[in-house]
């Protein structure tokens, strides 16, 4: 089998804007590709770009895009791995622009072996997937109001982002428990907002609220703070930005800096690097949260293969498409069930884009 052609496509998805400790979004800037082959089997993946954390944008994820295209035309989609090792050694980095490419080969792949993805990957059963909701940084009154209705949504698990001074994201927290009551599990993000004094105020102060844990709540570069962070921290610590690929799982384990560690493909370059950083934890006994930046139900349903895979993802970040689409341009794909996330019945991934969508995007053929 070998690549013929791939579409490329600015896969631009309005929605509601969005805010974090290092931004607002008000576009899911993503991009959409297609991979053809000779036999007449395609394969699609989807990347986001959220440059506050991974230093990529549509446009450079486009442009890139065209080259790994070039770079493919002519070989086996099939060789996963060698595939993957030329991107990486024609550009450093660009771990977004490379994800979408690698979930392409991984539907691609597990199409021809007749098989949904997750079973591709070596799972054998289904099993629950129960997302989390997030809210976004407003004003205490906002967070809260917005936390209750969704726990008048049915959602059980809500993540609230942080990351400002500690005495208003502890006031944030502290009207949200109230508002959601005791029943409710609260996880907070802080996106690296916190210094490391910031950090000692703000999760000192959280304690009382009931925190299952917190996630990245320094930069990276104060990672060698971490592992003093998280000796006294009572609440427990998930890496996030600091883990882009398995030699920053093995750093920061060896370390003792988390207790956990979040995945998402458009840090670690796709399935192929994923799959090696949950490996890793798993052999430390840390477990993983299967996450994402905005991405639609395409790469969501990779995700959600992903996290059924592998018994080691233990928690579910998968509401991104529900964070403030205001349209959905996929076909297919994981469907919600109310907070359950649930797989479709079909080969690959099980999910595309809407070719009405499509139509009205800038998009190049290499």
């Amino acid at each position: 089998m070998k690549i013929t052609h791939t579409e490329i496509y600015k896969f631009s998805i309005p929605m509601h804007p969005f805010t974090i400790a290092t931004g607002t979004m008000s576009t899911a800037q993503n991009i959409f590709i297609r991979l053809h082959t000779d036999s007449g089997l395609t394969g699609v993946g989807e990347c986001s770009a959220f440059p506050m954390i991974v230093g990529e944008t549509q446009a450079t994820c486009y442009e890139m895009a065209k080259d790994f295209a070039a770079i493919w035309k002519g070989k086996d989609p099939l060789d996963i791995d060698a595939r993957m090792d030329e991107l990486h050694v024609a550009t450093s980095f660009n771990s977004t622009a490379k994800s979408a490419f690698d979930i392409a080969v991984y539907d691609l792949a597990a199409k021809h072996a007749g098989l949904p993805l997750y079973r591709f990957l070596g799972g054998t059963a289904l099993k629950p997937l129960e997302t989390d909701i997030t809210v976004g940084i407003g004003t205490p009154e906002q967070m809260a109001k917005q936390a209750a209705d969704f726990v008048q949504q049915g959602f059980r698990i809500i993540k609230v982002k942080l990351g400002k001074d500690a005495a208003t994201d502890i006031e944030r927290i502290r009207q949200i428990r109230s508002a959601t009551g005791n029943c409710t599990i609260l996880r907070i993000d802080a996106n690296q907002g916190w210094d490391y004094d910031t950090a000692v105020q703000a999760l000192k102060g959280l304690a009382q609220f009931d925190i299952a844990f917190c996630e990245q709540p320094m930069r990276y570069w104060n990672d060698h703070l971490l592992p003093t962070l998280r000796k006294w921290s009572p609440i427990r610590i998930m890496a996030d930005e600091s883990v882009f690929d398995h030699h920053d799982a093995e750093r920061l384990i060896t370390a003792d800096a988390c207790d956990s560690v979040n995945i998402k493909f458009s840090k670690s370059s796709g399935i192929r690097e994923a799959i090696r950083i949950n490996a890793v934890c798993e052999a430390h006994q840390i477990p993983c949260m299967m996450g994402g930046m905005l991405e639609s139900r395409v790469a969501l349903s990779a995700f959600a293969h992903f996290a059924t895979a592998f018994d080691n993802v233990q928690f579910y970040d998968m509401d991104t498409c529900m964070l403030g689409h205001k349209v959905d341009p996929v076909i297919g794909g994981v469907r919600y069930n109310g907070y359950w996330v649930e797989l479709p019945d079909s080969n690959g991934i099980g999910a595309d884009a809407d070719p009405g969508f499509l139509s009205g995007l800038e998009q190049v053929v290499v």
